[in-house]
């Protein structure tokens, strides 16, 4: 299965073992909660899934990889304790806490979280001492004579040995005691986070016309070959950093990320094109409605792999105008729960609404905090907190600039930021409407609107901004989309109908 159903297997697995019956005990005592093991290759996004699975459910995480991890730190060391046995007294062997469990403890008292993943990477690649152990630690949750505390899952994963020299291989009484999961790497489910986070469009596009250099694995004379979803998505955020720096984006660098020589080479070209194109098409030009007919012209011209590359430049563009609606919409979420906490309570406080308002910025802070430390709150959720925070203390200097004690200020305020969402929302909707006259102009009837259409379908941004605001161009044409797939589907069904009587 793809990254994509693969989380969504883990966080079936997540609930029920998290459901309790009605004196709070798990369904499935913990002796039967197998852990789940994720084994596919390299840079598939086995961990990146663990992170999304903790924020989007709340809970905990500590992850460690068990390569580097012997049997003195998974269990403990040991020292000589006195014990009393039937009136004798006898020295015995104690284990001190494993560093493993005892992290999920610390994260516990840091957090307040009392229920959450301990995810282990690479556990087939554990060091021989400590192999005979994980049979125990799989069915029982042990290592030494410490127990996974209650509410906490154990998720493992690992390469297939032709990845990974060190790996082990399992014998059938530990694969008995395991829920496995086979990962295998799938351009389309990995294409869907890409375009959330917002992968390079030059990556996306590259990559849309070249699917098979999405990931590869080649043995050479000259040792292995390979490119993968990670190198890809680390390489997008570098080209992105260098490009706000003005510095350079060449093969160099490409063929640090992307190792495998040929690949590099054929994307640091495409690069280059790239970027050719965007100065050529003057895209924020576009956006605005002041394409030239010269442009048009050219794009109704240009060859498929120029268009495609365009539409790309396009759809990033626009697309990050729109995230930037959807983001200053949930600080405004975020902070229109804040404000009315403080205005229900404001009659019942003495000091003024700046002291309120000191409170509910701490308070935050503290969550803010918690959730970077238990992995319990996704980026872009941590980022919405701090610029609600930022906004929270802005209101705060405001109060005390006035020596204002009562709500007038902070509305005002408030207000002011309500405006500004309503101007930009007001900005991205002309922009992708224009984007839309444009792609009429150039492409006419053709695929390439459609295939824009799609995009902004599938991406979570565009079709969240369109469901609140409304897109008249969007939705003709999605309609248009819309026939041609149920008319392909008819046409599938009646090839396949038998008319012999």
């Amino acid at each position: 299965m793809n990254i994509a159903q693969a989380k969504e297997q883990i966080m079936n697995a997540m609930t029920a073992y998290f459901t309790k019956d009605e004196l709070g005990n798990p369904r499935i005592p913990v002796e039967k909660q197998r852990p789940v093991f994720l084994i596919g290759p390299p840079g598939v996004g086995k961990t990146a899934i663990m992170e999304q699975i903790a924020a989007e459910l709340g809970v905990g995480l500590v992850s460690y990889s068990m390569t580097h991890h012997t049997r003195q730190s998974a269990l403990g060391l040991p020292y000589i304790t006195e014990k009393e046995y039937e009136g004798f007294s006898y020295q015995v062997s104690e284990y001190t806490m494993s560093e493993i469990i005892g992290s999920v403890y610390e994260l516990m008292r840091n957090t307040g979280l009392h229920e959450g993943i301990l995810f282990l990477d690479e556990i087939n690649c554990i060091s021989e001492t400590l192999a005979p152990c994980m049979l125990q630690f799989l069915q029982y949750k042990v290592f030494g004579q410490h127990q996974v505390p209650p509410g906490w899952i154990v998720v493992t994963a690992g390469n297939p040995p032709e990845y990974n020299k060190s790996v082990r291989d399992f014998d059938i009484v530990t694969w008995d005691r395991l829920k496995r999961i086979d990962v295998e790497p799938d351009y389309e489910a990995w294409k869907a986070y890409a375009n959330k986070k917002g992968v390079h469009p030059a990556v996306m596009t590259y990559l849309s016309a070249r699917k098979k250099d999405f990931y590869k694995v080649e043995s050479t004379v000259d040792g292995r070959n390979f490119v993968t979803a990670r190198s890809w998505d680390d390489l997008s955020e570098m080209i992105r950093l260098y490009e706000e720096n003005s510095l350079k984006v060449d093969e160099r660098l490409i063929c640090q990320y992307l190792q495998d020589a040929k690949t590099a080479k054929e994307f640091a070209i495409y690069y280059d094109l790239f970027n050719k194109y965007r100065s050529d098409y003057k895209i924020e030009e576009i956006m605005d409605g002041r394409a030239d007919e010269a442009i048009v012209f050219r794009a109704s011209q240009a060859a498929i792999d120029e268009r495609l590359s365009l539409l790309g430049l396009l759809f990033d563009a626009v697309t990050s105008k729109l995230r930037s609606v959807c983001e200053q919409e949930d600080v405004l979420d975020l902070l229109t729960a804040e404000l009315k906490k403080i205005k229900e309570a404001l009659p019942d406080r003495e000091g003024k609404v700046s002291d309120l308002l000191e409170e509910h910025i701490a308070a935050l802070e503290e969550k803010l905090e918690s959730g970077r430390k238990a992995s319990s709150m996704s980026a872009a959720s941590r980022k919405s907190m701090q610029r609600a925070i930022a906004r929270l203390e802005d209101f705060r200097a405001a109060a005390m600039r006035e020596r204002a004690a009562d709500f007038e200020t902070v509305r005002t305020a408030f207000g002011t930021l309500v405006s500004d969402l309503k101007l930009l929302a007001g900005k991205a909707g002309a922009a992708l409407e224009h984007s839309f006259g444009f792609c009429e102009k150039a492409f006419g009837d053709g695929d390439e609107i459609l295939l824009f259409v799609t995009e902004l379908t599938v991406n979570y941004y565009s079709a969240r901004f369109i469901g609140h605001y409304g897109c008249d161009k969007y939705y003709l044409h999605n309609k248009e989309l819309q026939f041609q797939e149920r008319q392909q589907e008819l046409i599938k069904r009646v090839n396949k109908m038998d008319w012999e009587w």
